[in-house]
């Protein structure tokens, strides 16, 4: 299913108003994982590099957000279904995920109460940000391609150290996280599979 991401992609910026929708479904994901890191945050002991992810989070939603005029000059002031690409699959996307990852710490761990939160955090978030390093850059070359107003660029260079963090964060939280990661990576996989199969079905390639 992988494979369909480029294509899909492709098919997607061909209608202006479905390419909008894109944009408002990443900048909602975006908007959402900012919101989980801030519901991660211990009340006291929060340092400079969580408060860093939420912010350029939050800002990527931003500029996500805002790069919609240049495809739309109205619509979109708001994350309704309407204005979303497969709106239910979108939403419950990272819910789930957290869901899944917390109930496998839980039970391989044993940790619960912040631990369990802290944890859940870093293994959610290294997981998308895994991913977001595939996504932005195939979204960023294809607008390339088509010699598009819109860019991510930004994004990909934030992306890619948000990713670096994460790894160095899961190195202090356990010797064996790379197994750990692996395995909410296959969790983050078969959510984005089911992602990518309901945008299918609603833009069939050509």
């Amino acid at each position: 299913m992988t494979q369909l991401l480029k294509p899909l992609i492709e098919q997607i910026t061909k209608d202006p108003i479905v390419h909008a929708k894109w944009l408002n479904t990443l900048s909602f994901m975006e908007n959402t994982g900012a919101k989980k890191i801030s519901r991660f945050e211990s009340k006291t002991d929060v340092s400079l590099l969580i408060l860093k992810h939420a912010a350029e989070e939050h800002r990527h939603a931003y500029y996500l957000k805002k790069q919609i005029s240049k495809l739309a000059p109205t619509g979109f002031e708001n994350y309704d279904d309407a204005w979303l690409i497969s709106p239910k699959t979108s939403k419950y996307y990272l819910d789930m995920l957290d869901v899944w990852v917390s109930k496998y710490i839980k039970k391989t761990l044993g940790l619960s109460g912040y631990e369990l939160k802290w944890a859940s955090y870093l293994l959610v978030t290294y997981a998308i940000e895994v991913r977001a390093d595939e996504l932005y850059p195939i979204y960023q070359d294809i607008l390339t391609s088509i010699q598009s107003k819109i860019q991510v660029k930004s994004i990909i260079v934030e992306e890619v150290g948000h990713l670096n963090e994460m790894k160095a964060q899961l190195a202090e939280f356990s010797a064996d996280w790379e197994t750990h990661a692996a395995v909410a990576c296959d969790l983050e996989n078969k959510l984005f599979q089911a992602w990518i199969q309901s945008l299918s079905q609603l833009y069939p390639l050509n």
